[in-house]
């Protein structure tokens, strides 16, 4: 199942939509964070699907919008291998024996949430604005220490994410030994679509798709899901462990490998791959979920 929150062509009304080749239909009003709780809730209840509410659009007329646009958090994992030992080679780092054994994150800013076609504003100061080519699941409901192999019963289901980050300031502040902070929270876009994970599974029972990430039209990053070191399951269970998560919550892949320009600039170069700036358009994508355009204003 696919859904969707959208802005109608006909009315400007919002709804959670179903997503059926290139028409969407409206099963929900789509407002706010109520709008966001029923698409959560629809997901959870799969596989009913829901009854129509409305006449369908075409898919390419209406505004898509943020699946999840006011999660109650924002968790981020660091768990591809290839991304996580080229970034700690920029710092002058080896691999950290740890990094095999303990799922980590950081939070992020759930107030900085943008939609597809959202325009991204450079935090003040920084000259290093990066894209993040990332996998999201979407928490269904209310819980707490998930066995690993319980995953899919908390999982409404998978988005794209871009972790956007201001590398100078970044750099900065974790070189005190806390943060990311300003260099992270002042961008996460998601969408374009919410899918239910059964349509990314493979016959393993693993998440697995093609991921690519473009700038002005040139394919930059290319990756896939399934190489994450740790499962979807560890990093539910790790996020989930002696706490409570609550339906709406946002975890993240972490960067697949090859899929930001600081990764791609230590090994190609810089003036191969620059910093964005004013006026790129940064495409993500992933198969299954579509893709999520982003503008730099």
């Amino acid at each position: 199942m696919k859904l969707a929150r959208y802005r109608s062509a006909r009315d400007g009304s919002i709804w959670v939509g179903l997503v059926t080749d290139d028409l969407i239909t409206p099963v929900a009003d789509g407002t706010g964070r109520a709008g966001q709780g029923r698409l959560v809730a629809i997901a959870g209840h799969r596989p009913e699907v829901p009854a129509a509410v409305g006449e369908p659009e075409p898919l390419d007329r209406v505004r898509l919008l943020a699946p999840v646009p006011e999660p109650p958090s924002i968790r981020d994992f660091y768990a591809f291998e290839a991304h996580v030992a080229t970034a700690r080679r920029s710092r002058g780092l080896e691999m950290e024996p740890d990094w095999y054994e303990l799922p980590v994150f950081y939070f992020s800013n759930p107030g900085a949430v943008l939609g597809p076609g959202d325009a991204v504003r450079a935090p003040v100061g920084t000259r290093e604005l990066d894209y993040e080519l990332e996998v999201a699941a979407v928490i269904a409901t209310e819980c707490e220490d998930v066995a690993p192999e319980d995953w899919l019963s908390v999982v409404a289901g998978f988005t794209i994410m871009n972790d956007w980050s201001a590398r100078d300031l970044q750099r900065r502040e974790m070189a005190l030994g806390l943060g990311p902070a300003k260099g992270k929270d002042f961008a996460t876009s998601l969408g374009p679509i919410l899918v239910t994970p059964e349509e990314l599974l493979d016959g393993d029972g693993t998440p697995r798709a093609t991921m690519t990430a473009s700038v002005n039209g040139v394919e930059w990053s290319r990756g896939e899901l399934a190489d994450l070191h740790f499962g979807w399951g560890a990093l539910v269970a790790h996020a989930a462990c002696s706490t409570r998560l609550r339906a709406g919550d946002v975890i993240g892949s972490g960067t697949v490998g090859t899929g930001c320009i600081l990764e791609l600039g230590l090994v190609h170069g810089r003036d191969r791959y620059p910093w964005l700036v004013a006026g790129d358009e940064v495409t993500l994508a992933v198969e299954g979920i579509g893709e999520l355009v982003s503008r730099i204003a």
